[in-house]
């Protein structure tokens, strides 16, 4: 294995057969969350990925049952009260989703427990998404106050279509595996037991095709996600935007507080 990996602290990789680099979601005891370690992993595993001449297809998974618990609340905190920590996951968040995107490799998700946030980005975005029937995935953004940013615009209108993107997105409804399947959000999904194996069974037949075929069918196919290009940048910016406002401020303190949250309802928008 390349010993450009070996530098990650919260993801963790293993080759499961030649050609096929498994990623795992690393935070134990947080579900898996995106702390300021893993969301800036989580951006540049991608361009490795890419410039790997071993890699011919990337398994991304979480650990210990759970895929990812989204953004750490510590972080979005910090988020909230300084400019820079917000400007530099400001330019992660948009690489994150153009990185993944743009990398040349295919990309296979195994989504089982809760999947949100940054962990997300990377399971839907994935050129086969599968996600075990009980999973939860939920974008999580207006719960905490800001607009659906990330890559939810990008990509949830294509995949389910307007109506259950706005549904999902703007109550921040959890979506099963076994609805996101029959709505056309991810690829497919299986039981939980037969999650591993059926990862690996698709990116082992990825493995063994045409590299130049996919490769390409890929990146013509991610055409239709760089034509949505301007709405992610502007859902990005609006989703920023938000964090230096009282709604964030007070989705944050509801979710530590475990409680309703209590937004102010004369905005002035």
């Amino acid at each position: 294995m390349n010993s450009v990996y070996e530098s990650y602290q919260r993801l963790q990789f293993d080759e499961p057969i030649p050609g096929v680099l498994r990623i795992t979601m690393a935070n134990p005891g947080r579900l898996n969350s995106a702390d300021a370690v893993m969301h800036g992993e989580l951006v540049r595993v991608w361009r490795d990925i890419d410039a790997d001449p071993d890699v011919s297809v990337a398994i991304i998974r979480g650990s210990k049952g759970a895929f990812s618990s989204g953004g750490d609340l510590d972080l979005v905190k910090e988020m909230t009260e300084d400019f820079t920590v917000l400007s530099r996951v400001w330019k992660e968040a948009r690489d994150l989703v153009y990185n993944v995107i743009n990398c040349s490799k295919p990309i296979v998700s195994a989504m089982e427990g809760p999947a949100v946030g940054a962990g997300l980005v990377a399971g839907l975005l994935a050129d086969i998404s599968i996600a075990a029937k009980d999973a939860r995935i939920i974008d999580g953004h207006t719960r905490l106050g800001v607009a659906a940013g990330d890559h939810a615009a990008i990509v949830w209108p294509l995949l389910c279509g307007m109506a259950k993107a706005k549904y999902y997105l703007m109550l921040c409804e959890s979506v099963s595996g076994e609805e996101a399947e029959r709505i056309g959000l991810v690829s497919l999904c299986t039981d939980a037991s037969e999650l591993e194996a059926k990862s690996l069974e698709i990116a082992t037949r990825l493995a063994n095709g045409s590299p130049s075929a996919l490769r390409w069918t890929k990146y013509a196919l991610n055409n239709w996600l760089r034509m949505a290009g301007p709405t992610f940048d502007t859902s990005l910016a609006l989703e920023f935007m938000g964090f230096t406002g009282p709604d964030a401020k007070e989705g944050l303190a509801s979710l530590k507080a475990k409680r309703k949250p209590d937004f102010d309802q004369n905005c002035p928008l």
